[in-house]
């Protein structure tokens, strides 16, 4: 039998490429093989995902345009303030030539892939990568949501001195979609997720509610977004 890990459980891969294609076949593919995976289209979107959410591993493309995977891994592990100092850094590369490499790995990088790849062997390298890295506690961040800051364990909104607590429905509905912020959940498996929800209608019902309490235009969200054809998502602005 397999065993399905919980949304909190899987880890969470950053994807950083400038390919448009790479990147979403890379997205769709390590998604099917049990990651949480949010993409990057540059370095300065990844340093903005970096101080919204934790990561378990970053693959990194290093010809980008601005600043380069090199560049960037460099930066990171010289920042002792920034918590994505110690993150698993595999590199993405077409530059074969042996001192390419050797800039990598003295970058801080943790290993060093050649495109073209077999997508089998990026998932070896990725899981090895993480057996290898040390276990951290999983801490649930706090989600900021424009004027509202969300507390998964409180199931709580609060803005300033207001505190909106949410009805069981709503915070189940939360609850799973702030596991995978930045990811579109279909219906199904919201219901599936979420305590209490049996069907789409009822989904569709709680986000409407929940829109109500963190948009300051329910019609117009920013937040809790329709991603046309998949489902919903939940975009915060940072985790605190």
């Amino acid at each position: 039998m397999n065993t399905v890990l919980s949304p909190a459980l899987k880890p969470h891969i950053l994807v950083v490429d400038d390919d448009d294609r790479l990147r979403s076949l890379l997205r769709r593919y390590l998604a099917e093989q049990g990651f949480v995976v949010t993409t990057a289209i540059h370095a300065a979107d990844a340093r903005a995902k970096l101080q919204s959410l934790r990561y378990d591993l970053m693959v990194l493309d290093v010809m980008m345009p601005g600043e380069t995977g090199f560049a960037f891994t460099q930066s990171l592990r010289g920042d002792t303030k920034s918590s994505a100092k110690q993150l698993p850094i595999l590199l993405l590369t077409a530059r074969s030539e042996s001192a390419d490499r050797i800039e990598g790995f003295e970058s801080g990088a943790d290993d060093y892939l050649l495109k073209p790849f077999e997508p089998r062997e990026l998932l070896l390298r990725i899981n090895a990568i993480l057996r290898r890295a040390p276990k951290t506690a999983i801490v649930v961040p706090e989600l900021k949501l424009g004027a509202w800051s969300y507390n998964v364990q409180r199931d709580e909104l609060r803005s300033a001195n207001t505190v909106v607590r949410l009805t069981d429905m709503e915070a189940s509905l939360m609850r799973v979609l702030a596991t995978e912020p930045g990811v579109a959940l279909s219906r199904e498996a919201l219901a599936e997720r979420s305590k209490g929800i049996v069907n789409d209608r009822t989904i569709d019902v709680q986000v409407t509610r929940l829109r109500r309490k963190i948009e300051s235009d329910p019609k117009n969200p920013r937040y809790l977004v329709t991603v046309r054809g998949e489902g919903y998502m939940l975009r915060p602005d940072i985790s605190l």
